[in-house]
């Protein structure tokens, strides 16, 4: 699409949500102004995914985009922001624990240790049936 055809669909289309009035005093460097700053919006992103598809007599479509912030956030996003890194690490915490007692536990019943005599959670026996005799 050239810049000129791109420039007048701009145009067409932020303008006619714009009264007549307040239209007419926009001068072609602060339209430009805005088409820059508008256009900034929709730059290419690592993530893009677009897709449309016909269902029935209709037509729809979705569209996937991600990549990194560049907004300023506002104080509350910062927060829920902070707050979802500090719950994601905690549960990537928990879950690594939880793997490596896994982990020690497998590597001491497979090296006969009893710790506590005659008491079994039954993973090393679920272990050998499932994962060892699949040969």
């Amino acid at each position: 699409m050239s810049t000129a055809l791109a420039q007048e669909i701009f145009e067409k289309k932020f303008f006619s949500h714009i009264p007549s009035d307040i239209r007419k005093t926009f001068g072609p460097e602060q339209i430009q102004a805005l088409e820059d700053a508008f256009a900034e919006q929709w730059t290419k992103h690592p993530l893009d995914i677009r897709h449309s598809f016909g269902f029935w007599r209709f037509r729809y479509y979705f569209v996937l985009i991600g990549g990194r912030e560049r907004r300023e956030l506002t104080r509350r996003q910062e927060r829920l922001f902070s707050l979802s890194e500090l719950a994601f690490f905690i549960g990537f915490l928990a879950f690594s624990t939880g793997l490596g007692i896994l982990a020690l536990y497998l590597v001491k019943s497979a090296l006969g240790i009893d710790v506590f005599p005659h008491f079994s959670f039954g993973i090393w026996d679920w272990w050998q049936q499932h994962m060892l005799n699949r040969a």
